[in-house]
């Protein structure tokens, strides 16, 4: 696929995508959905970790209103059948880990599909904001999936009916991303992350983000079961010998990964 709204690259095994309709503040297309589901599964077969990103001042402020390919349908269940859950589940099902770089405001389904990523960064001047009900919507995007299991109900609902900003700092307190970084320290404090997660086991990776994400679904003694087996498995593969190897000598571990 030619990309045109997106960027790609792939180098020391990090993807990095970045968002590229800077002039739009990155919305959303039915052309960008495509190309971003496109270009996160070809992250997952050539690299060890694929980056998201935005373009200019914004990370995504959510579904572009003024796309004419979408405008041409007011079916919103479609859209999110055909267009959002194939771009949503390329990242969610991504073999390697999946990093959101929050560079500016995620808006909407934008904000929802940085939290889709395994890990988020965002730099303090970011903001997320479930921007829905402004317009007479719900939470969409995978949405009212994600907002609950991270941040709570009570505040998943505050977001979702006021509809107000979260800050970077804020979504951090409440569990809802992983880290706030400085303006400043952002943009290397990200690549040195996603270089971090490029050299190491990502098949042990792979499990963990099966097994966490797959605990919603089990009891205690099925999450047990399930865990047993995943650790059973990392357990003869070269990466552990190589980590206990290293750890015994003093040195770096030489991942080989999947």
């Amino acid at each position: 696929m030619e990309y045109q709204t997106i960027l790609y690259d792939v180098t020391d095994g990090v993807a990095v995508i970045t968002l590229n309709r800077a002039d739009k503040m990155n919305a959303l297309t039915t052309q960008m959905r495509a190309e971003l589901a496109h270009a996160v599964t070809q992250g997952g077969k050539e690299a060890r970790v694929v980056v998201l990103t935005g373009a200019g001042r914004a990370f995504c402020s959510g579904q572009d209103l003024g796309d004419r390919a979408t405008a041409a349908s007011v079916d919103l269940e479609r859209t999110l059948r055909d267009e959002y859950q194939p771009m949503l589940r390329a990242i969610v099902n991504c073999p390697v880990p999946t990093v959101a770089a929050v560079n500016g405001p995620a808006a909407g389904a934008g904000a929802n599909l940085a939290l889709a990523c395994d890990v988020v960064f965002a730099a303090d001047s970011a903001y997320f904001m479930q921007a829905f009900s402004r317009i007479g919507l719900i939470p969409d995007a995978g949405g009212t999936y994600v907002l609950p299991r991270t941040m709570g109900t009570a505040k998943a609902m505050g977001a979702a009916l006021f509809a107000d900003k979260i800050s970077a700092r804020q979504a951090d307190e409440w569990g809802m991303i992983w880290q706030a970084v400085s303006d400043a320290d952002f943009d290397a404090h990200w690549r040195a992350k996603a270089a971090h997660l490029a050299k190491g086991p990502t098949a042990s990776y792979a499990a963990a983000k099966e097994v966490i994400r797959g605990s919603w679904n089990n009891t205690l003694e099925e999450q047990l079961a399930f865990e047993a087996r995943e650790q059973g498995k990392c357990g003869k593969s070269r990466d552990f010998k190589e980590g206990v190897l290293a750890f015994t000598e003093k040195r770096a571990a030489s991942f080989e990964g999947r």
